[in-house]
Order: structure tokens, then sequence, then C-alpha cells
């Protein structure tokens, strides 16, 4: 980050800082700059201060504003990719699709060795180890603890009405064909640097291929004690 305001700077410090010196006086959170007070406290209240001026909408933040004049009006992509033609509404899914291009995987499980490019991956896949299943089939009442998970068995059970598209180089199944391209986007198009396995010398130029030799090393007991002959896979 780089700016030619010193105000600016300061307040970018900020967002590296732990400290929450900023209390909501309605909830117990804290936060780090008096701006991010002020916008929780409007979901409290309801204030929506910042209104479109193409629609009768309005937001608790300039950021969501923005993102829906991109999203239903400009259509701008303004975030461009270096690497490929991806571009992109929001800063966040550009940071997210580079990790496809390097291979960053910075949220990691502290029970397994699965780690996720994004933390809402991550807080999802922590649903496999809590067992909690909080998405609910709406024909059959099944219940599971992934979204996707359940779309399968949805599409797979209850698919007689409902347009499938099945990817043409793994299993997955999905609803719509706008999801069909991108998924074979993310985790079957070809990528020039390849992505190489932490574990071992494997390199693989697909996400997918890469994604299941991943799994080989799941149970790996790799690390072992030099004081007696126990192993752990951690």
């Amino acid at each position: 980050f780089t700016s030619v305001n010193l105000s600016s700077l300061r307040h970018h410090l900020k967002t590296h800082s732990d400290e929450k010196r900023h209390v909501c006086h309605l909830c117990p959170k804290a936060f780090r700059t008096a701006t991010l007070l002020h916008n929780h406290v409007n979901t409290h209240t309801g204030n929506k201060p910042h209104k479109c001026s193409e629609c009768d909408t309005a937001f608790v933040t300039r950021g969501e504003l923005s993102r829906h004049r991109r999203y239903k009006h400009t259509l701008e992509k303004p975030f461009k990719c270096t690497i490929c033609e991806y571009s992109s509404v929001e800063a966040s899914k550009m940071r997210r699709h580079v990790r496809s291009h390097t291979g960053e995987r910075p949220y990691p499980c502290h029970l397994c060795s699965y780690a996720s490019k994004d933390a809402y991956k991550l807080k999802r896949h922590m649903l496999t180890h809590t067992g909690e299943k909080r998405y609910e089939c709406y024909v059959c009442q099944a219940r599971f603890t992934q979204r996707g998970t359940m779309k399968i068995h949805v599409l797979q059970k209850h698919g007689e009405n409902v347009p499938k598209h099945q990817c043409p180089h793994c299993s997955t199944f999905l609803s719509r064909k706008s999801d069909l391209g991108v998924h074979l986007r993310n985790l079957h198009s070809y990528m020039e640097e390849a992505v190489k396995c932490r574990d071992c010398e494997a390199a693989f130029h697909e996400r997918y291929a890469f994604l299941q030799h991943r799994k080989t090393h799941r149970n790996e007991k790799r690390f072992r004690c030099a004081q007696c002959s126990s192993r752990c896979n951690q």
C-alpha cells in the first residue's frame, strides 16, 4: 500500500493492528476504527445513509453502494488479473482469483491438512469437524454439512425437473450453466505456472488434479518425534 496522503497511510496501518478500541454500545463487538463502528451501529439502527442515485436501494456503507452500482448499473469490473483475462467487480474476489494462479492457501485448518484460499471456505470446512449440518434439503429434509453436498443431493435424488450440467472432467453436477463455467474456469483450466505440492515434489497445471493429489497426503503421518517412535500428521 502506498499513499501521497499521510492520514490515509495512518488509516491503512490501523487495518494491520489487532487493537479494537471502538466498542459498540449495543452489543459486545469492538472495532479498529470509528468508521467501522459507525457502520456497525447502523446495522442495529437500520440506518442506511448511502442511497443509490439510479434506484431506490440504500446501504449501510459506501463500499456496499459501490458494489451495488457495479453489479446492477455500471457493470464495471475495475480489478483486472495480470496473468489471465479474468476481471472482477470486487478487490476481494480478485485476491482469491490470484491465489488460483499462485497456489497460495493462507487459511489452514488446525485440525487437518486442509488449507483454503479464502476464509469463508475454511469456515465451511470446519463444519466437517464439528458435525454440524446446517443445510437441509427442501424436499426430504435430509441435512448436510455443506451447501454443495446438499445441491448434489437435490440434483441426484430429486432432480427430475431440475436441469443438470455435468462437468466433462469430473463427477460434479451443477444446476446452472453459469455455475458450470465457473467450475471449469476455477478447477479445470490450464495454469501456466504449475502449483507445487508442499509435501512432495509433485507439480500440477490444473487445480483439480492438484486437489486430488493433496488428498493422498491427508492422513499421512509425516512428522516423527525425535524422542520416540510416535508419528503425527501435523
